[in-house]
């Protein structure tokens, strides 16, 4: 089996609008696909971001800056690893997360096992 990953991205002040039981709401979603995909044995690992937007290393000067990225809205809030037989069984077992019924977006990328 392959890994891939899945990096939730959204616009983190959309949020802020959650009442506390949507908020609770929407928590229990997201944990339910977890449980669910744990349950399917497919989940690798799973992590939300705190809401710290980091730094940003660049280049050999090691530019650092306040990130991710500061001309867009859509942040990289958390990401999952999962395992399938293929890109396509990785893209049907991410169709149905809560995230992108929140309107978030999620890139899927086949991850590379070096030296292991």
């Amino acid at each position: 089996m392959s890994q891939y990953a899945l990096f939730l991205y959204d616009d983190p002040t959309k949020w802020e609008k959650f009442n506390p039981q949507q908020l609770q709401e929407a928590f229990g979603k997201y944990m339910a696909w977890g449980v669910n995909a744990s349950e399917g044995g497919y989940l690798v690992t799973g992590q939300k971001l705190t809401i710290n937007p980091g730094k940003v290393i660049r280049g050999a000067k090691q530019v650092v800056t306040d990130g991710p990225y500061s001309e867009t809205k859509e942040v990289l809030g958390g990401l999952y690893i999962i395992q399938a037989k293929d890109f396509d069984e990785a893209v049907q077992r991410t169709l149905n997360h809560p995230h992108l019924s929140y309107g978030g977006t999620i890139e899927l990328r086949e991850i590379e096992v070096i030296g292991g």
